[in-house]
């Protein structure tokens, strides 16, 4: 055992998950084309407050200049019709990038969902499995697992393997009678 090891906090496996996780994230950060850094790099860099300080100063400069402020020719005067047009493209081609980093990142929080939505079905697979054996168990010793019918009833139940379909199935059920009773 080494000295990380040691100092850990979290159980061996933990960690192993830990590491591959990040190992995943470091290859899909690798696999971004030069197109989505640029389009996250931007995305990144309008969001902070230097960029709200360049814009404000590019805003006054532009402003004094072109008011004769300056004493030098306006070849853009009052109310400033290049610069609308300027910072016009610069809004679309900025809100383009957002979006683009929107979409990867919903693109990579719709895999980690999936990976959330198997492990917790893989998770309720492996429970069924226990709570069979532990009854199959309690069976063998002669205990009593239920001690009335709504219990047993209960148990029966969770014995059941689920499946995805039926589960969304029960949720589009229960979202359609709650949409057709509050639409009375």
């Amino acid at each position: 055992m080494n000295a990380s090891d040691s100092s850990s906090q979290v159980a061996p496996v933990v960690e192993k998950n830990i590491r591959s996780l990040l190992e995943k994230h470091q290859e899909a950060e690798a696999a971004r084309g030069v197109q989505e850094k640029a389009a996250d790099w931007l995305t990144l860099f309008s969001g902070t407050m230097i960029f709200v300080y360049i814009h404000a100063a590019w805003f006054l400069v532009w402003m004094i200049f072109n008011l004769g402020v300056a004493g030098l020719p306006a070849f853009d005067p009052f109310p400033f019709g290049l610069l609308t047009m300027v910072v016009s493209l610069e809004s679309i081609f900025l809100s383009t990038f957002v979006l683009i980093s929107q979409n990867r990142s919903a693109a990579l929080a719709d895999r980690r969902s999936d990976l959330d939505l198997h492990t917790n079905l893989l998770t309720e697979h492996e429970l069924t499995l226990v709570l069979r054996l532990t009854e199959a168990l309690a069976g063998h010793l002669g205990l009593d697992v239920a001690k009335s019918e709504e219990e047993l009833g209960e148990l029966v139940e969770l014995e059941k393997n689920v499946t995805p379909a039926a589960i969304e199935d029960e949720l589009d059920r229960q979202h359609e009678e709650e949409s057709s009773s509050s639409s009375s």
